[in-house]
């Protein structure tokens, strides 16, 4: 195993500690394993691309620690009444979408599908994690974001819907269901 994706495996393995601390009002360790774990995408997709170690391993693992991650401190935030759980329900239905498309698809026409991150969705996950760390913050540390957090709840929900539907119309534009019985 390859440092990236070792960075990835550790973001993956924080989730559920992340959520403990989430669940047992630690908010402020919370939030610091937090922005580490956000930064580590970064910093394992850098090493990845920079010094040419991208894996098969890798392209997997990558995209399910940073689900996971998001999925897990967003239940728990909605669970803590710190997010709106509507808001977690899009979030974690357009994942599962997505995923379940490619998965059955896959299975419908024994070809595989690569879901390519569109810049769309790149928006997205940097939305969904601003809004994490905001709501993180302001349960740490008291902090007022003069309704930062209530704006970016519906920049998450747009970004969610808009690139949850760019998905499928990609997907249509393709023909990845041509064949489909």
């Amino acid at each position: 195993m390859n440092l990236p994706n070792a960075i990835s495996l550790g973001r993956f393995m924080s989730v559920p500690v992340a959520v403990l601390l989430i669940l047992f009002d630690r908010y402020q360790e919370a939030l610091w394993l937090f922005v580490v774990a956000a930064l580590s995408d970064a910093v394992d997709g850098f090493i990845a691309k920079q010094f040419d170690m991208a894996t098969t391993l890798g392209a997997y693992l990558d995209p399910i620690a940073d689900k996971s991650l998001l999925v897990g401190v967003y239940i728990a935030l909605a669970h803590e009444g710190a997010l709106p759980v509507w808001l977690v329900i899009l979030v974690c239905f357009r994942d599962l979408s997505i995923v379940g498309g490619v998965l059955l698809l896959h299975a419908l026409t024994a070809t595989k599908h690569i879901v390519e991150p569109m810049i769309l969705s790149k928006i997205n996950t940097l939305a969904q994690l601003v809004l994490a760390g905001l709501t993180l913050a302001a349960l740490a540390y008291g902090w007022d974001d003069r309704g930062a957090a209530t704006l970016m709840v519906y920049a998450v929900a747009a970004t969610t819907v808009g690139s949850g539907f760019a998905y499928l119309v990609r997907m249509l534009q393709r023909g990845d269901l041509e064949g489909v019985p």
